[in-house]
Protein backbone atom coordinates (compact mmCIF):
# COMPACT_ATOMS: atom_id res chain seq x y z
CA UNK A 1 0.00 0.00 0.00
CA UNK A 2 3.06 2.25 0.07
CA UNK A 3 4.11 4.17 -3.02
CA UNK A 4 7.77 4.86 -3.81
CA UNK A 5 8.95 8.08 -5.35
CA UNK A 6 12.71 8.16 -5.75
CA UNK A 7 14.20 7.44 -2.33
CA UNK A 8 11.09 8.59 -0.50
CA UNK A 9 8.15 6.49 0.53
CA UNK A 10 4.69 8.00 0.38
CA UNK A 11 2.03 6.57 2.67
CA UNK A 12 -1.39 6.67 0.97
CA UNK A 13 -4.12 8.60 2.78
CA UNK A 14 -7.84 9.14 2.42
CA UNK A 15 -9.73 12.39 2.83
CA UNK A 16 -13.12 11.96 4.50
CA UNK A 17 -15.29 14.76 3.12
CA UNK A 18 -18.09 14.14 5.60
CA UNK A 19 -20.36 17.18 5.67
CA UNK A 20 -17.67 19.66 4.57
CA UNK A 21 -19.86 20.92 1.70
CA UNK A 22 -22.12 22.48 4.36
CA UNK A 23 -19.69 24.66 6.36
CA UNK A 24 -22.48 26.66 7.97
CA UNK A 25 -23.84 23.46 9.53
CA UNK A 26 -20.58 22.25 11.05
CA UNK A 27 -21.19 23.66 14.55
CA UNK A 28 -24.91 22.71 14.74
CA UNK A 29 -24.11 19.20 13.45
CA UNK A 30 -21.27 18.84 15.95
CA UNK A 31 -23.58 19.74 18.82
CA UNK A 32 -26.32 17.41 17.58
CA UNK A 33 -23.98 14.44 17.07
CA UNK A 34 -22.24 15.10 20.40
CA UNK A 35 -25.63 15.08 22.14
CA UNK A 36 -26.66 11.88 20.37
CA UNK A 37 -23.35 10.20 21.26
CA UNK A 38 -23.70 11.26 24.89
CA UNK A 39 -27.21 9.77 25.07
CA UNK A 40 -25.91 6.62 23.33
CA UNK A 41 -23.09 6.12 25.83
CA UNK A 42 -25.24 6.88 28.89
CA UNK A 43 -28.20 4.86 27.60
CA UNK A 44 -26.30 1.72 26.63
CA UNK A 45 -23.90 1.65 29.57
CA UNK A 46 -26.83 2.48 31.85
CA UNK A 47 -28.82 -0.42 30.42
CA UNK A 48 -25.88 -2.79 30.99
CA UNK A 49 -25.47 -1.52 34.56
CA UNK A 50 -29.19 -1.83 35.38
CA UNK A 51 -29.28 -5.40 34.05
CA UNK A 52 -26.11 -6.34 35.93
CA UNK A 53 -27.09 -5.02 39.37
CA UNK A 54 -30.78 -5.93 39.30
CA UNK A 55 -31.36 -9.60 40.14
CA UNK A 56 -34.88 -9.65 38.64
CA UNK A 57 -33.38 -8.81 35.25
CA UNK A 58 -31.02 -11.79 35.27
CA UNK A 59 -33.03 -13.59 32.59
CA UNK A 60 -32.24 -14.82 29.09
CA UNK A 61 -33.95 -11.88 27.38
CA UNK A 62 -31.93 -9.32 29.33
CA UNK A 63 -28.77 -11.37 28.83
CA UNK A 64 -29.17 -10.81 25.10
CA UNK A 65 -30.19 -7.20 25.65
CA UNK A 66 -27.04 -6.44 27.66
CA UNK A 67 -24.92 -7.71 24.76
CA UNK A 68 -27.00 -5.68 22.30
CA UNK A 69 -26.32 -2.56 24.38
CA UNK A 70 -22.61 -3.38 24.47
CA UNK A 71 -22.51 -3.74 20.67
CA UNK A 72 -24.36 -0.45 20.17
CA UNK A 73 -21.96 1.34 22.51
CA UNK A 74 -18.89 -0.11 20.75
CA UNK A 75 -20.26 0.53 17.25
CA UNK A 76 -21.05 4.15 18.03
CA UNK A 77 -17.64 4.64 19.67
CA UNK A 78 -15.89 3.31 16.56
CA UNK A 79 -17.68 5.77 14.25
CA UNK A 80 -18.87 8.90 16.08
CA UNK A 81 -15.60 10.33 17.55
CA UNK A 82 -14.03 10.51 14.07
CA UNK A 83 -17.20 12.14 12.74
CA UNK A 84 -17.05 14.75 15.51
CA UNK A 85 -13.35 15.37 14.87
CA UNK A 86 -13.92 15.96 11.15
CA UNK A 87 -16.58 18.56 11.94
CA UNK A 88 -14.19 20.76 13.95
CA UNK A 89 -10.79 20.30 12.26
CA UNK A 90 -9.70 21.33 8.78
CA UNK A 91 -7.46 18.31 8.24
CA UNK A 92 -9.83 15.46 7.38
CA UNK A 93 -7.18 12.99 6.29
CA UNK A 94 -7.03 9.45 7.61
CA UNK A 95 -4.44 6.80 6.83
CA UNK A 96 -5.48 3.80 4.78
CA UNK A 97 -4.71 1.42 7.66
CA UNK A 98 -6.75 3.52 10.14
CA UNK A 99 -9.64 3.67 7.67
CA UNK A 100 -9.60 -0.09 7.15
CA UNK A 101 -9.38 -0.67 10.91
CA UNK A 102 -12.40 1.59 11.50
CA UNK A 103 -14.40 -0.38 8.95
CA UNK A 104 -13.29 -3.73 10.38
CA UNK A 105 -14.25 -2.87 13.96
CA UNK A 106 -17.57 -1.46 12.74
CA UNK A 107 -18.05 -4.68 10.76
CA UNK A 108 -17.51 -6.84 13.86
CA UNK A 109 -20.17 -5.07 15.90
CA UNK A 110 -22.55 -4.55 12.97
CA UNK A 111 -22.55 -8.23 11.98
CA UNK A 112 -22.75 -9.31 15.62
CA UNK A 113 -25.82 -7.12 16.17
CA UNK A 114 -27.46 -8.56 13.06
CA UNK A 115 -27.30 -12.09 14.46
CA UNK A 116 -27.94 -10.98 18.04
CA UNK A 117 -31.30 -9.62 16.92
CA UNK A 118 -31.96 -12.98 15.23
CA UNK A 119 -31.06 -14.84 18.44
CA UNK A 120 -33.44 -12.57 20.38
CA UNK A 121 -36.20 -13.39 17.86
CA UNK A 122 -35.62 -17.10 18.47
CA UNK A 123 -35.75 -16.46 22.22
CA UNK A 124 -39.13 -14.73 21.85
CA UNK A 125 -40.37 -17.62 19.67
CA UNK A 126 -39.53 -20.20 22.36
CA UNK A 127 -40.98 -18.00 25.13
CA UNK A 128 -44.32 -17.54 23.35
CA UNK A 129 -44.72 -20.84 21.51
CA UNK A 130 -43.20 -23.24 24.07
CA UNK A 131 -43.37 -21.50 27.45
CA UNK A 132 -43.32 -24.77 29.43
CA UNK A 133 -40.10 -25.85 27.71
CA UNK A 134 -38.51 -22.40 27.77
CA UNK A 135 -36.05 -23.06 30.61
CA UNK A 136 -34.86 -26.27 28.99
CA UNK A 137 -34.81 -25.03 25.39
CA UNK A 138 -33.07 -21.74 26.18
CA UNK A 139 -30.39 -23.09 28.47
CA UNK A 140 -27.52 -20.90 29.64
CA UNK A 141 -25.08 -22.91 27.55
CA UNK A 142 -27.15 -22.46 24.38
CA UNK A 143 -27.50 -18.71 24.97
CA UNK A 144 -23.76 -18.37 25.58
CA UNK A 145 -23.16 -20.34 22.36
CA UNK A 146 -25.51 -18.05 20.38
CA UNK A 147 -23.74 -14.95 21.70
CA UNK A 148 -20.25 -16.39 21.14
CA UNK A 149 -21.28 -17.51 17.64
CA UNK A 150 -22.50 -14.01 16.76
CA UNK A 151 -19.25 -12.40 17.90
CA UNK A 152 -17.15 -15.09 16.22
CA UNK A 153 -18.89 -14.74 12.86
CA UNK A 154 -18.52 -10.95 13.09
CA UNK A 155 -14.77 -11.36 13.65
CA UNK A 156 -14.48 -13.87 10.78
CA UNK A 157 -16.26 -11.48 8.38
CA UNK A 158 -14.12 -8.57 9.54
CA UNK A 159 -10.80 -10.42 9.15
CA UNK A 160 -11.84 -11.67 5.71
CA UNK A 161 -12.66 -8.16 4.52
CA UNK A 162 -9.44 -6.83 6.07
CA UNK A 163 -7.31 -9.37 4.23
CA UNK A 164 -8.74 -8.49 0.81
CA UNK A 165 -8.70 -4.73 1.44
CA UNK A 166 -5.05 -4.82 2.54
CA UNK A 167 -4.23 -6.81 -0.60
CA UNK A 168 -5.35 -3.85 -2.74
CA UNK A 169 -3.03 -1.00 -3.68
CA UNK A 170 -3.98 2.62 -3.03
CA UNK A 171 -3.03 5.91 -4.63
CA UNK A 172 -1.21 8.70 -2.79
CA UNK A 173 -4.39 10.53 -1.84
CA UNK A 174 -8.04 9.64 -2.45
CA UNK A 175 -11.27 11.40 -1.55
CA UNK A 176 -14.06 9.52 0.24
CA UNK A 177 -17.37 11.33 -0.05
CA UNK A 178 -18.66 10.14 3.30
CA UNK A 179 -17.91 10.46 7.02
CA UNK A 180 -17.32 6.74 7.59
CA UNK A 181 -14.91 4.24 6.10
CA UNK A 182 -17.19 1.74 4.41
CA UNK A 183 -16.04 -1.27 2.40
CA UNK A 184 -17.59 -0.06 -0.84
CA UNK A 185 -15.90 3.35 -0.78
CA UNK A 186 -12.51 1.97 0.32
CA UNK A 187 -12.52 -0.60 -2.49
CA UNK A 188 -13.78 1.92 -5.06
CA UNK A 189 -10.83 4.33 -4.52
CA UNK A 190 -8.14 1.64 -4.78
CA UNK A 191 -5.70 1.72 -7.69
CA UNK A 192 -6.03 -2.01 -8.32
CA UNK A 193 -9.00 -4.10 -9.41
CA UNK A 194 -11.35 -4.43 -6.41
CA UNK A 195 -13.73 -6.90 -8.10
CA UNK A 196 -12.94 -9.90 -5.86
CA UNK A 197 -13.16 -7.83 -2.68
CA UNK A 198 -16.43 -6.18 -3.75
CA UNK A 199 -17.99 -9.49 -4.85
CA UNK A 200 -16.96 -11.16 -1.59
CA UNK A 201 -18.45 -8.29 0.41
CA UNK A 202 -21.70 -8.54 -1.57
CA UNK A 203 -21.97 -12.31 -1.03
CA UNK A 204 -21.29 -12.10 2.72
CA UNK A 205 -23.64 -9.12 3.15
CA UNK A 206 -26.47 -10.91 1.30
CA UNK A 207 -25.87 -14.09 3.32
CA UNK A 208 -25.90 -12.21 6.64
CA UNK A 209 -29.01 -10.21 5.82
CA UNK A 210 -30.93 -13.11 4.25
CA UNK A 211 -30.10 -15.68 6.94
CA UNK A 212 -30.81 -13.34 9.87
CA UNK A 213 -34.07 -12.11 8.32
CA UNK A 214 -35.13 -15.70 7.61
CA UNK A 215 -34.67 -16.59 11.29
CA UNK A 216 -36.52 -13.45 12.39
CA UNK A 217 -39.42 -13.81 9.94
CA UNK A 218 -39.86 -17.53 10.63
CA UNK A 219 -39.84 -16.91 14.38
CA UNK A 220 -42.41 -14.13 14.21
CA UNK A 221 -44.68 -15.92 11.76
CA UNK A 222 -44.85 -18.84 14.20
CA UNK A 223 -45.33 -16.40 17.10
CA UNK A 224 -48.21 -14.70 15.26
CA UNK A 225 -49.90 -18.04 14.52
CA UNK A 226 -49.56 -19.12 18.15
CA UNK A 227 -50.82 -15.81 19.53
CA UNK A 228 -53.85 -15.74 17.23
CA UNK A 229 -54.85 -19.18 18.51
CA UNK A 230 -54.94 -17.93 22.11
CA UNK A 231 -58.53 -17.78 23.42
CA UNK A 232 -57.90 -14.85 25.74
CA UNK A 233 -57.61 -11.30 24.38
CA UNK A 234 -55.51 -10.29 27.38
CA UNK A 235 -53.19 -13.24 26.69
CA UNK A 236 -52.75 -12.14 23.09
CA UNK A 237 -52.05 -8.56 24.18
CA UNK A 238 -49.47 -9.70 26.73
CA UNK A 239 -47.73 -11.94 24.18
CA UNK A 240 -47.57 -9.15 21.60
CA UNK A 241 -46.30 -6.65 24.18
CA UNK A 242 -43.33 -8.89 25.01
CA UNK A 243 -42.29 -8.73 21.34
CA UNK A 244 -43.10 -5.08 20.61
CA UNK A 245 -39.73 -3.57 21.60
CA UNK A 246 -37.77 -6.21 19.72
CA UNK A 247 -39.91 -5.82 16.61
CA UNK A 248 -39.40 -2.05 16.69
CA UNK A 249 -35.62 -2.46 16.96
CA UNK A 250 -35.61 -4.99 14.09
CA UNK A 251 -37.74 -2.78 11.84
CA UNK A 252 -35.44 0.23 12.33
CA UNK A 253 -32.18 -1.74 12.01
CA UNK A 254 -32.99 -3.88 8.98
CA UNK A 255 -35.16 -1.21 7.37
CA UNK A 256 -32.20 1.19 7.31
CA UNK A 257 -29.83 -1.49 5.97
CA UNK A 258 -32.20 -2.42 3.15
CA UNK A 259 -32.72 1.27 2.32
CA UNK A 260 -28.95 1.87 2.14
CA UNK A 261 -28.36 -1.04 -0.22
CA UNK A 262 -31.44 -0.45 -2.36
CA UNK A 263 -30.71 3.14 -3.42
CA UNK A 264 -30.82 2.96 -7.25
CA UNK A 265 -27.89 5.29 -7.95
CA UNK A 266 -25.85 6.22 -4.86
CA UNK A 267 -23.41 8.39 -6.83
CA UNK A 268 -26.18 10.85 -7.64
CA UNK A 269 -27.61 10.94 -4.13
CA UNK A 270 -24.65 11.22 -1.77
CA UNK A 271 -26.61 13.37 0.66
CA UNK A 272 -29.24 10.62 0.94
CA UNK A 273 -26.51 8.05 1.53
CA UNK A 274 -24.90 10.20 4.22
CA UNK A 275 -28.18 10.83 6.02
CA UNK A 276 -29.04 7.12 5.94
CA UNK A 277 -25.50 6.30 7.13
CA UNK A 278 -25.88 8.75 10.03
CA UNK A 279 -29.12 7.08 11.02
CA UNK A 280 -27.59 3.60 10.80
CA UNK A 281 -24.27 4.34 12.53
CA UNK A 282 -25.13 7.15 14.97
CA UNK A 283 -28.87 7.24 15.66
CA UNK A 284 -29.77 3.53 15.90
CA UNK A 285 -27.26 2.81 18.71
CA UNK A 286 -29.00 5.60 20.66
CA UNK A 287 -32.53 4.38 19.88
CA UNK A 288 -32.18 0.76 21.03
CA UNK A 289 -31.77 1.48 24.78
CA UNK A 290 -34.56 4.07 24.57
CA UNK A 291 -36.87 1.58 22.83
CA UNK A 292 -36.25 -1.16 25.38
CA UNK A 293 -36.38 1.15 28.42
CA UNK A 294 -39.45 3.20 27.45
CA UNK A 295 -41.49 0.14 26.43
CA UNK A 296 -40.32 -2.18 29.20
CA UNK A 297 -42.00 -2.05 32.61
CA UNK A 298 -39.29 -4.15 34.29
CA UNK A 299 -36.52 -1.79 33.18
CA UNK A 300 -38.53 1.32 34.13
CA UNK A 301 -39.42 -0.08 37.55
CA UNK A 302 -35.82 -1.11 38.21
CA UNK A 303 -34.60 2.34 37.16
CA UNK A 304 -37.12 4.04 39.47
CA UNK A 305 -36.04 1.84 42.39
CA UNK A 306 -32.38 2.63 41.78
CA UNK A 307 -33.06 6.37 41.57
CA UNK A 308 -35.28 6.27 44.67
CA UNK A 309 -32.64 4.31 46.62
CA UNK A 310 -29.94 6.75 45.50
CA UNK A 311 -32.00 9.78 46.53
CA UNK A 312 -32.89 8.13 49.84
CA UNK A 313 -29.21 7.47 50.61
CA UNK A 314 -28.32 11.11 49.83
CA UNK A 315 -31.13 12.46 52.01
CA UNK A 316 -29.90 10.59 55.07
Amino acid sequence: MMLSEGNQSIIPTFILLGFSEYPELRVPLFLVFLSVYTVTVVGNLGMILIIKISSNLHTIMYFFLSHLSFEDFCYSTVVTPKLLENLIVEDRTISVSACIMQFCFACIFGVTETFMLAAMAYDRFVAVCSPLLYTTAMSRSLCALLVAGSYSWGIVCSLTFMYFLLALSYCESSIINNFICDHSVIASVSCSDPYISQMLCFIIAVFNEASSLMIILTSYILIFITVMRMPSASGRQKAFSTCASHLTAIAIFHGTILFLYCIPNPKSSWLTVKVASVFYTVVIPMLNPLIYSLRNKDVKNTFRKLVFTKLLCHSR
